[in-house]
């Protein structure tokens, strides 16, 4: 049995995948498993996809994205130049995509094609459905994405990571299963948390704030908690993971490291992190909102408003229409920094409030999703073993 994954894009579309991996790999050890991505994301994602298998046969594929952007109107996009140069070139990238893969996929042809999202996905799941290889989708955000919009039109079983009222899928063929994320990803307790602040070289005695704004980073959040760290600071120790990027400009700014406050580029061991902290701010992907609902952490959402669709906007509506998050608009906390403070100091200044609102976020946290979306993989390939 042949299984290909396709994801890029960020790391939100590659660590479920692997999580997915590893359990169609626990259930059938032969499968032979391929995984595709785009050259940007390609380092980040052949990094965290080797760390799982690092005999896995990984392949970049040329593609290109429809930049749209959520705070501008049509007209102001339209009368862009270099935003219509972009797209008018990557709509030929999305061309060679196709044909490279196209190519590709009659070399190996593999008896399923499950692609997790990002722009690659385009180029790969079409010259699948060319080809007749059953093609299955994931589809993260509560707001589908102008590719998993197309794809779904081929695709034999399509998982989603919110409730299926958010999404315009057939039914029939869809189902809820949430992100597939990694098991390590489970609520602490007491002395466990205080241990992971130990590991970190924290002060368990006092509270943390965990900010990541995912694996390529976030400069206005990162740029709000340098303005603001000694506030901060008043209320509980900090860590931020800054993304590689903008580490460097941010050391240079931002106090050494001590028991109270610590700078990332990244970490690999995330779930140890969010584990330690007693409250995390963070963008409105749903890989890292399920990730925290498994964990059952207190969270602030800060959404980026400026991308595609606004579908972070509608990620964190969907958990903050039911208490179990809280949102921080961008636009108002770079206005005014005092308001991330203002925020962190409200949640831990209540903690039962805090714990009611963890209580509620970690009902949407799907355990069985790697499961589920595995079973909905193999339900759909070609070949029955």
């Amino acid at each position: 049995m042949k299984i290909l994954a396709v994801g890029g894009g960020s790391g939100g579309h590659v660590t479920p995948v692997v999580a997915v991996l590893k359990e169609l790999r626990a259930r059938h050890p032969k499968v032979e498993l391929r995984f595709w991505s785009d050259f940007p994301f390609a380092m980040q994602a052949h990094s965290t996809v080797t760390a799982f298998d690092p005999e896995m046969s990984f392949s970049r594929i040329v593609a290109g994205k429809l930049r749209r952007y959520h705070h501008l109107t049509i007209w102001q996009q339209l009368t862009w130049p270099s935003l219509m140069l972009k797209n008018i070139r990557d709509v030929f990238l999305v061309g060679v995509g196709f044909i490279q893969s196209l190519v590709k996929l009659i070399i190996w042809r593999p008896d399923v094609v499950f692609t997790k999202g990002g722009y690659v996905c385009l180029p790969v799941g079409v010259a699948a459905h060319v080809l007749r290889i059953p093609l299955v989708i994931h589809d993260s955000d509560a707001h589908p994405g102008l590719t998993n919009r197309i794809l779904a039109r081929w695709a034999k079983k399509i998982g989603t990571g919110a409730p299926l009222q958010y999404y315009p899928y057939d039914p029939k063929r869809s189902q809820y299963v949430g992100i597939p994320i990694a098991t390590d990803f489970v609520p602490y307790t007491l002395k466990q948390q205080e241990a992971a602040k130990r590991e970190w070289g924290i002060n368990p005695s006092r509270p943390l704030l965990v900010v990541t704004g995912g694996g390529l980073g976030a400069a206005r959040i990162n740029q709000a908690v340098a303005e603001s760290l000694h506030a901060l600071q008043k209320h509980c120790s900090v860590i931020l993971v800054a993304g590689a990027g903008q580490y460097d400009h941010l050391r240079a700014e931002l106090p050494p490291d001590s028991d109270s406050f610590q700078l990332y580029p990244f970490v690999t061991n995330m779930h140890s992190l969010l584990g330690a902290a007693d409250v995390v701010v963070t963008r409105a992907g749903m890989t890292t909102i399920l990730e925290l609902a498994a964990i059952k952490k207190p969270t602030i959402l800060i959404p980026n408003a400026m991308l595609t669709g606004g579908h972070q906007i509608k990620n964190a509506a969907v958990y903050a229409e039911s208490g179990a998050v809280l949102v921080l608009e961008e636009a108002a906390m770079i206005q005014d920094p005092k308001l991330l403070v203002d925020q962190v100091a409200a949640v831990l200044d209540d903690p039962e409030a805090a714990k009611d609102m963890a209580r509620r976020f970690q009902k949407f946290s799907k355990p069985d999703a790697a499961k589920d979306m595995a079973t909905m993989i193999l339900s759909a390939r070609r070949r029955k073993l």
